[in-house]
């Protein structure tokens, strides 16, 4: 079973490959369909980032042993940062609308004028913008596609986390 698995700086490199995808239709979403992100989506976008930011890094160093369990272990925790935004995103949009909360001031205000821990808590609690759906792709919402790509680079860092050191 082992040999189905891509070697890792192969394996990170497959694993960019798809993360730049999911953001370059993110990309598209906003300045070809014209959906703006809410700061919900904004935060998930930095998350991604992120985890493209440390799975290149990992391809161009290419390490061995410890290394690779490093990478791996950096990419599942920014993983699972994107994945509970995500997932509030998610929550957000599931509530009913009378329990959805205000649109609060936009991010662009907030980081001019709110101290980053209180804009940091007010953008991750939510706002009516964040509950509003404006698109679909079979059943799943934005948010629900950006969880699926997080849990599948969440299940590559784990194939690179715990599969058996070669020797």
């Amino acid at each position: 079973m082992q040999s189905l698995i891509p070697a890792p700086r192969a394996l990170n490199g497959l694993t960019l490959l798809a993360c730049a995808a999911a953001f370059a239709g993110a990309l598209y979403m906003q300045h070809v369909e014209g959906l703006e992100p809410c700061p919900l989506c904004i935060f998930q976008r930095i998350a991604l980032i992120v985890v493209m930011v440390i799975l290149l890094i990992a391809t161009l160093h290419g390490p061995k042993g410890v290394g690779v369990r490093v990478y791996a272990a950096l990419t599942g925790l920014a993983t699972l940062g994107g994945a509970g935004i995500a997932l509030r995103h998610l929550w957000l949009q599931s509530l009913p609308a009378d329990e959805v909360p205000a649109c609060g001031p936009t991010l662009d205000y907030m980081i001019d004028a709110f101290p980053l821990h209180e804009m940091l808590a007010t953008v991750l609690s939510g706002s009516g913008e964040c509950a509003e759906i404006s698109w679909r792709f079979l059943g799943l919402t934005i948010p629900g596609w950006s969880l699926v790509v997080f849990g599948g680079v969440l299940v590559v860092a784990l194939i690179q986390l715990l599969r058996p050191r070669r020797g």
